[in-house]
């Protein structure tokens, strides 16, 4: 089963997801080495990777040297995954499957540093920075920041939906008993709401409430040339889909209404899938756009962003439509995806992946060529600028597989911990790959990587992501020998 849909009908971050194991018994001695492993590593983490509460992405072995998007003072942490919520939530999952108080204490530290460059706008930009000097203090919402600061709360790259999903089951929990986090989620989540328009869209980020335009019921193709006209300057004000916005925020937002029961999530959540519906473009592309204006056309954004349908957004909101037909049962949801799944199959490249851009219309994968900070387009994919994704793997097929199960009448939503040999394996490797000191130590092997960190070909280095993937992979584990164990009784 996807991710989208797993995620979104387990809603794992507003309860401990139910999960199901093998009938084979966990062995007792591997059970007691995942546990003193998560022990171990989340001791390290907290107290000598830590800054404030809260982690950036990388990490060199000596921890003089941090990364976040760039390179990071040790007063700043880092919002965006795999940052500090992604960390904080490898904290309570240590927490649920053991049980330990140290867990769940480092998850406040986490939490609280969030809350400390919560913005006055309600929700995050993509750092916090500590120190009240630096230029890159936001307008902090309790008064510790800038007001000459930044108050642009960005949905980009998932920031503000993940420190949000965080910090809404840190709140859980601590069974809402900490008032200054519960209040500071209720604000980013009032100001998750007042962002959407009134036909279900959602703009990058937002300063304040948006006011919402006249827009047409459906998407259509510019009627001008493209290339040249019909530029906004500011884009992240339009209706938007870039890296995966409407899956992170239709994923928030149906965690918010599990773990605090108030219909207006689910509601709001609803609404950006009738906007999805309404943002499928016409034939002969049947797909999405990453971004619109509002006469809902594909525009601009970045200077290597055209107007186009997108091979990456186009699965996110397929992913999306299926999640909100499964919580909702309305067949509108899924009447997009046939002409879309048979689309995007025909305009696989030759790799089997997708491309990030088709040219409206012709359908030719689109590129840009780049000497210095000019870029031009091009369909020559033979010299592509390194710093984006222009080609992504297809997950056309397991889509399509999820689209077929989730038409049936019952949809299993719980999420699978297997105790088979292969999960021992998998746990052996975890173990086995801790040092002496309680790290995961990457080696950098040319891949491309979040963030901008200058690694050499075989350089060292510790990995926010690396630590978050291990812990919550033994922490599941844990629960899933648990079960095992209770219903052997």
């Amino acid at each position: 089963m996807l991710r989208r849909i797993v995620l979104s009908l387990t809603l794992c971050l507003a309860a401990q997801a139910s999960i199901s194991a093998s009938a084979e018994a966990a062995d007792p001695e591997l059970v007691a080495q995942a546990q003193a492993t998560i022990d171990k590593a989340a001791k390290f983490y907290r107290e000598r990777v830590a800054s404030h509460g809260g982690y950036v992405y990388h990490y060199s072995l000596d921890l003089s040297t941090h990364w976040g998007e760039g390179l990071a003072t040790k007063d700043e942490i880092w919002v965006q995954p795999p940052g500090t919520p992604t960390v904080g939530l490898a904290f309570l999952d240590a927490y649920d499957a053991t049980g330990d108080q140290a867990h769940l204490d480092a998850a406040r530290a986490a939490g609280r540093a969030l809350m400390y460059g919560q913005l006055k706008s309600g929700g995050w930009q993509n750092l916090v920075d500590f120190d009240p000097q630096s230029k890159r203090v936001g307008d902090y919402l309790r008064g510790n920041g800038s007001k000459k600061g930044s108050n642009f709360s960005t949905l980009d790259d998932g920031i503000t939906q993940s420190a949000l999903r965080f910090l809404m089951r840190l709140d859980r929990a601590q069974k809402f008993a900490d008032t200054e986090l519960h209040a500071a989620v209720e604000t980013a989540l009032a100001a998750l709401l007042a962002a959407q328009f009134a036909n279900g869209a959602f703009p990058q980020g937002w300063t304040g409430p948006v006011i919402s335009p006249d827009s047409p019921a459906k998407a259509s193709f510019p009627d001008y040339d493209w290339r040249t006209e019909g530029r906004v300057k500011n884009y992240w004000d339009m209706y938007n889909l870039n890296d995966g916005i409407a899956g992170q925020v239709a994923d928030t937002l149906l965690v918010a209404h599990a773990v605090y029961g108030d219909d207006k999530y689910k509601a709001a959540a609803l609404k950006l899938g009738d906007f999805l519906i309404a943002a499928q473009l016409p034939a002969p592309q049947p797909a999405w756009a990453q971004q619109y204006d509002y006469n809902m056309r594909p525009i601009w954004a970045r200077k290597f962003e055209p107007p186009a349908v997108t091979g990456w957004e186009s699965q996110d909101v397929l992913e999306v439509l299926m999640t909100l037909y499964a919580v909702s049962h309305d067949e509108k949801y899924l009447a997009p995806i046939p002409a879309a799944l048979a689309y995007l199959k025909s305009s696989l490249l030759p790799d089997g992946r997708v491309a990030r851009y088709y040219e409206l219309q012709t359908n030719k994968p689109l590129y840009m060529n780049r000497e210095g900070e000019k870029y031009s387009l091009t369909h020559d994919d033979t010299n592509l600028p390194d710093h984006y994704g222009w080609k992504q793997e297809s997950r056309l097929a397991e889509i399509e597989a999820a689209y077929q199960t989730v038409k049936s009448p019952t949809i299993g939503v719980a999420g699978e911990v297997s105790l088979a040999p292969s999960a021992a394996d998998e746990m052996n490797r975890i173990i086995a790959d801790l040092d002496a000191e309680g790290r995961w130590v990457s080696t950098y092997a040319g891949e491309r990587m979040v963030g901008q960190a200058k690694f050499k070909q075989g350089d060292k280095y510790l990995s926010s992501a690396v630590f978050s993937d291990n812990v919550t992979t033994l922490a599941r584990y844990l629960q899933a020998a648990k079960q095992t164990a209770g219903a052997a009784k």
